[in-house]
């Protein structure tokens, strides 16, 4: 799914736009949910109706780990089945899931460069999610694809996967060259 830049509010078709949304979706994270719910069912069903003669430590243990294991997968993986991207005329707000948590705000002062990436795959980031690397610096990965890396003041990196990055991008520098160059910060 796309979303694309609003129209300006100037008439003029040079003038970038005051807010960009973009969103990426991962459906496949619903296969992982499943199977959180499933563990929760499991963890249920056992505390309800099990019969088990081998004491009460056993079942406990049973239980707690199913709802736990479930649990932890099942919203750890809702969490994850989109983000939204939104560049404003002074920031860049990444909101994850259904909740918008976690969330990153970055203001454009703090951004020294942005790359727009055709190819991101999770396997360079150790899966799905929130992800940090000591060499790569800190991304929001949902699915493999198109993307954005952000260059921030402290030398440190963020990168998301988002549909339609390459606007981003152009908005993103076109913001930092207004900033630069002292002209209007584009709202």
């Amino acid at each position: 799914m796309r979303d694309h830049p609003e129209p300006t509010t100037h008439g003029s078709s040079q003038a970038p736009p005051v807010v960009w949304t973009g969103r990426a979706t991962n459906r496949a994270q619903w296969l992982p949910a499943l199977a959180g719910a499933g563990c929760v069912a499991l963890g249920i069903q056992l505390a309800v109706g099990s019969p088990w003669t081998a004491g009460f430590a056993p079942l406990l243990m049973s239980v707690v780990g199913c709802l736990a294991a479930g649990l932890l997968i099942l919203f750890g993986t809702i969490a994850f089945v989109h983000v939204a991207v939104r560049v404003d005329g002074d920031s860049l707000e990444v909101r994850c899931g259904h909740a918008g948590l976690p969330r990153r705000r970055i203001l454009l002062r703090h951004v020294t460069g942005a790359d727009f990436v055709p190819r991101i795959n999770p396997r360079q980031w150790g899966g799905w999610g929130y992800r940090w690397r000591p060499e790569q610096g800190t991304a929001v990965v949902v699915r493999k694809g198109e993307g954005m890396i952000l260059r921030l003041g402290d030398g440190r990196t963020f990168t998301v996967t988002v549909d339609d990055a390459e606007t981003a991008v152009r908005l993103i520098r076109e913001r930092l060259h207004l900033a630069s160059t002292g002209g209007p910060s584009g709202a």
